[in-house]
């Protein structure tokens, strides 16, 4: 990914080595803010709406206010206004603002920040390394995309370490749950299954409109399931669909299942269609 070029922070347009926000912002000292990702085709943004929805529920699950759609949308248009990159990632960040050095929050205004690279596309294929680090799906921010990702950076370096571009992790109740930034889908006896939402995992954009476009069904399924799966592949928003061929030390199909194959065709076509589902 490229460095940003134009950054909004708090109403302002800038570049890279002029933005700033404060050492004191609570979503640097303890990661109480929540954020987004999306993706970019040619300057334009894929499924805002759903990405601004959830970025509601996130704060509100955190008890932050609700963030302000339409100053999020213009902060949107101006980060893109003349960068139109065929492929790019838009990143909106929201946090507690500036805050006393601990956990409790302050009365100062939330931060928002919002910067735009570009990407390039990934490949079809990948693989994942399963971690020995449970999801708590008790937890007090379980679904929430909080800006609180050290785990997810631990996790996803002993990936790399194993040669593998994600990391899966299981909940405390011993089900598959989710990678570090993608959930997953399995195909089992020639069903599409992925994860429910009360195993902890994040409510992926990608997936609804994956399970939404192809049918697949929601069900608790065990860790163990990603050594019987015929197929699996991962979904997020720079990944779109993309196919697993090792899990492990366990090799599949060296390319995409058939299963697979189709639900990456159904992506790429209704996603083209309509930019805001």
């Amino acid at each position: 990914m490229s460095s940003p070029t134009r950054i909004w922070v708090n109403g302002f347009l800038t570049e890279n080595d002029d933005a700033v926000i404060s050492v004191l912002d609570h979503g640097l000292t303890v990661g109480d803010g929540v954020f987004e990702t999306v993706k970019t085709v040619d300057g334009r943004p894929f499924a805002l709406t759903r990405h601004l929805e959830r970025l509601t529920r996130s704060a509100r699950g955190l008890g932050l206010p609700d963030p302000d759609h339409d100053q999020v949308r213009e902060a949107v248009e101006q980060v893109l206004r003349g960068d139109p990159m065929p492929l790019g990632r838009l990143r909106i960040t929201y946090t507690g603002g500036i805050s006393p050095l601990g956990s409790e929050r302050g009365t100062e205004p939330t931060s928002l920040v919002v910067a735009h690279g570009g990407i390039t596309r990934r490949p079809d294929t990948t693989a994942v390394q399963t971690v020995p680090w449970r999801r708590n799906e008790h937890s007090a921010v379980a679904g929430l995309k909080t800006t609180s990702y050290a785990e997810n950076v631990v996790a996803l370096a002993a990936a790399h370490r194993a040669e593998a571009s994600e990391a899966l992790f299981a909940n405390t109740a011993g089900n598959l749950c989710e990678g570090t930034g993608s959930n997953v889908f399995v195909v089992l006896d020639g069903r599409l299954l992925t994860p429910t939402l009360s195993s902890g995992c994040l409510a992926g954009i990608t997936r609804r409109l994956v399970i939404d476009w192809t049918g697949a069904e929601e069900a608790d399924l065990p860790f163990e399931v990603l050594q019987q799966a015929e197929e699996i592949f991962l979904t997020s928003t720079t990944r779109d669909v993309q196919a697993v061929t090792r899990v492990d030390a366990r090799h599949l199909a060296p390319t995409p299942g058939p299963v697979t194959l189709k639900a990456m065709s159904q992506f790429a076509e209704r996603s083209g269609d309509d930019l805001d589902p």
